[in-house]
């Protein structure tokens, strides 16, 4: 969070569902000593997390659905290539029709009821 916001919000929030990771021990204490409020949504309401559902959509879609992998070392460079491309070169229209990575050029440090994510 520190290297991607140029100011820090007073309070910051990750909503997740209710996966292993998610309810670990380490996750809730790392969480804590960062100062990140965790909020998990209700059990069977994938639409209360509709972005990284449709995200994690769209991944298994275009980067993973269709290919095997020989180690874990492939599929994470795989990972980070379709990331890349997805922020830089796909344009979004729920984004006015930007790239995330202009999007976020454009409104970084830009407070506007506009673009808030309803929780």
């Amino acid at each position: 969070m520190n290297r991607r916001l140029e100011i820090i919000p007073e309070e910051l929030y990750i909503r997740s569902d209710n996966g292993s990771q998610f309810i670990s021990k380490l996750f809730s204490d790392t969480c804590r000593s960062l100062g990140i409020n965790h909020e998990r949504i209700p059990n069977a309401t994938p639409d209360k997390n509709a972005h990284i559902e449709s995200f994690h959509s769209i991944l298994e879609r275009e980067a993973f659905g269709y290919k095997y992998f020989e180690s874990f070392q492939e599929a994470y460079k795989e990972m980070q290539e379709f990331i890349y491309f997805y922020n830089t070169k796909i344009i979004h229209g729920s984004l006015k029709y930007m790239t995330p990575q202009e999007f976020y050029e454009k409104y970084k440090g830009k407070e506007s009821e506009e673009f808030k994510v309803a929780v």
